[in-house]
């Protein structure tokens, strides 16, 4: 008994051996493969899986099997070797799979955000309005649906109010604009606001507030006397300029620095003479202007970018309507217009023209349209003035300003283009910035044909 047992337990520490290193072999196998399972599966395609198992099993190739004291062992050890193998295909086969899934998957991405430039409307004005806090800009900016149903000139049963978009990209401005106590005062907010319209942010949305009234208004001065009158200070509200006084606006043409317009507001000066007397040069007359077409046929008409008006105020005196555009640039230029009998519109050199095609019988601007202006944007400016005015009618461009090459290398051809023709064409040095800089004006009036 005593030898059967002395020859039983070495057996048994002999197969106990055996299993330990059975089993922590197949341990280290299980680790190895599931560590390079999972490298394969964070790093994605790029990793080269038929190299790495090409040298795990060189390495297995590699045991020592002979130092193993079971067959049994052995034999797994091979099965182990040739499974690996075999999914060494199969992962590769993957790997091709997962590479054109990858390829699938980028095309649809692409496919997606091509899709997401191509929002459509609706989805643009939800990406203003659905935002917290901009209830207002919901109600401002629509869609409401028309209570009687569809509207017969457009079929629709919604009315989109006009927007700018512009505003789409000014979210958070647009925001601060449409914050105030529905039914209450409106923000003094002029500046602000006019600085989202030349961002682009044009027109405005509509507001439910009331503006701000003058302090102690006053009925304005009766025409025809207003036309060439200063208005009382009560007729504005000065909070957002720097002067607090129409004599103030008056006397700063005598102050150094730089203004908008800076002598417009005095209307006993220069302004008083303008567009009477023609120099056969740069400065045309109105009546000689007025003389190009048959008597009473210039009735009604644009000064785009007029300033505080006044041309408008001698067309006014002819029984020639004029509406003018202009900016509260430096001073309240609107306000103004408005005090002297006359029409204002405050609108930038972007915006649309908001007149119906062939309706205007003359367009002027003097100064504003210029070579400031980029020329692809200066074309679509133009061509709206064509659109705008009747045919037949005049299109008075004064004293645009360029510098020497310009003209025949860009304005000229340009004008040529769109097609008006040249009744009137004068060039001359910009005097007041010296010959040396080749800088010029040119004043033109143009007709656009009848046919």
């Amino acid at each position: 008994m005593g030898s059967a047992e002395e020859e039983y337990y070495p057996r048994k520490q002999a197969n106990n051996t055996n299993n330990n290193m059975k089993h922590k072999l197949q341990i280290l196998i299980a680790v190895i493969f599931t560590n390079l399972l999972t490298i394969y599966i964070f790093n994605g395609p790029s990793l080269n899986v038929k190299n790495h198992f090409s040298s795990y099993t060189n390495q297995l190739s590699s045991l020592p099997l002979w130092a193993a004291s079971s067959n049994s062992l052995s034999q797994e050890l091979n099965s182990t070797r040739e499974l690996l193998l075999s999914s060494q295909s199969v992962i590769a086969q993957l790997n091709e799979k997962l590479n054109s899934t990858n390829f699938l998957v980028q095309a649809l991405l692409d496919e997606l955000a091509r899709k997401n430039e191509r929002l459509s409307s609706d989805q643009l004005w939800e990406s203003i309005y659905e935002r917290p806090g901009n209830s207002e800009v919901k109600v401002a900016i629509g869609p409401h649906k028309l209570p009687l149903g569809n509207f017969p000139m457009t079929g629709s049963n919604r009315l989109l109010p006009s927007f700018g978009a512009g505003c789409l990209r000014l979210q958070e401005e647009l925001a601060r604009y449409m914050t105030y106590d529905i039914g209450g005062e409106c923000p003094v907010d002029d500046v602000f606001a006019q600085n989202l319209m030349l961002k682009g942010c044009e027109p405005l949305p509509r507001r439910r507030c009331h503006p701000k009234a003058p302090s102690g208004y006053k009925e304005p001065i009766p025409f025809p006397d207003s036309l060439w009158s200063t208005p009382p200070d009560t007729s504005i509200i000065w909070d957002p300029y720097t002067c607090k006084s129409y004599n103030c606006l008056i006397d700063r043409k005598k102050m150094p620095g730089s203004y908008d317009c800076k002598d417009c507001f005095d209307l006993e000066g220069r302004e008083k003479t303008r567009w009477l007397y023609d120099n056969g040069g740069l400065d045309y007359g109105i009546d000689q202007v007025l003389g190009t077409k048959p008597r009473g046929t210039i009735r009604i008409g644009l000064d785009i970018g007029g300033g505080s008006g006044s041309f408008a105020a001698r067309m006014r005196e002819r029984n020639v309507t004029i509406i003018t555009t202009s900016m509260n640039f430096d001073g309240p230029f609107n306000s103004f217009i408005a005090s002297r009998g006359l029409i204002p519109i405050h609108v930038s050199v972007s915006q649309r023209l908001p007149f119906f095609e062939n309706t205007l019988d003359i367009v002027h601007s003097m100064h504003v349209l210029s070579n400031w202006i980029p020329d692809a944007m200066l074309e679509l400016i133009l061509y709206d003035i064509y659109r705008v005015l009747r045919p037949g009618g005049l299109f008075w461009l004064d004293h645009f300003f360029c510098v020497g090459p310009q003209l025949n290398g860009t304005y000229i051809p340009l004008i040529d283009r769109i097609g008006f023709m040249k009744r009137r064409w004068n060039v001359g040095l910009k005097l007041d910035r010296g010959a040396d800089k080749n800088e010029l004006y040119f004043s033109a009036l143009l007709e656009k044909p009848m046919t």
